[in-house]
């Protein structure tokens, strides 16, 4: 004897065989976007990889000991902001001084707005060495 077992539906509260989907259940309605399409481009990936290698593979807000630093040389869970964000700023997208390395408890307070996108600016800026004969 074969027994089959059941579940409880938090859709719809009923009892249903494992496996058997809900009618209740509301389909996935996720529409692929143009910035998603950018973020699985090859040139994504080969920018993203350029700003770590620039920011040293380190948390630029880290390093610096800001905004609750719990660990001043982070190389852990590294992501790479984009201080304006590319549905504000399409053009910027892949501009050097546009992007930052921050580990993902300071790009959430960036994502926030609680780290000001002119500081993350400046720390880019202190950063970066400045081509001879640039003016600035």
């Amino acid at each position: 004897m074969v027994s089959t077992l059941l579940k409880s539906c938090a859709y719809c509260g009923g009892i249903h065989k494992r496996g058997q989907r809900c009618a209740s259940k509301p389909a996935a309605t996720k529409q692929t976007t143009y910035i998603d399409r950018f973020r699985w481009s090859r040139a994504w990936k080969n920018k993203r990889a350029h700003i770590a290698d620039r920011d040293k593979h380190l948390c630029q807000v880290c390093l610096r000991n800001l905004y609750n630093t719990q660990m001043q040389y982070n190389f852990t869970d590294l992501e790479v902001h984009h201080i304006e964000p590319i549905a504000n700023a399409w053009d910027k997208r892949l501009e050097d001084d546009n992007l930052i390395s921050l580990c993902r408890y300071h790009h959430e307070l960036a994502e926030k707005g609680t780290i000001p996108a002119k500081e993350l600016k400046n720390i880019i800026l202190e950063s970066t060495p400045q081509v001879f004969g640039e003016k600035s």
